[in-house]
């Protein structure tokens, strides 16, 4: 998807998973760094899971994926996890 073509949710404000903040430890980034990672996305893309996007990103100029879920009736955007990718 261009990023032109992106959906609205996309700007919507962030909410961060349980699991997302347990990942955030082992993997070693902060919130702050997500959102870098979440405004330099190259790509969005569906994922296997109905209703979930994978953004391809970097982090340290490494490649990272960022996984989430837009929550229409709350009107937020669920970051569920996010990970390295080797490549």
């Amino acid at each position: 998807m261009a990023r032109g073509d992106w959906p609205d949710w996309w700007d919507w404000e962030l909410e961060l998973s349980p699991h997302l903040l347990r990942r955030m430890v082992d993997r070693r980034f902060t919130e702050v760094d997500l959102r870098r990672m979440l405004s330099d996305t190259q790509r969005v893309r569906t994922d296997v899971v109905p209703g979930r996007w994978v953004a391809e990103t970097v982090l340290r100029r490494h490649p990272w994926e960022v996984v989430v879920e837009p929550d229409p009736h709350a009107r937020v955007l669920v970051v569920v996890t996010a990970y390295p990718v080797d490549r």
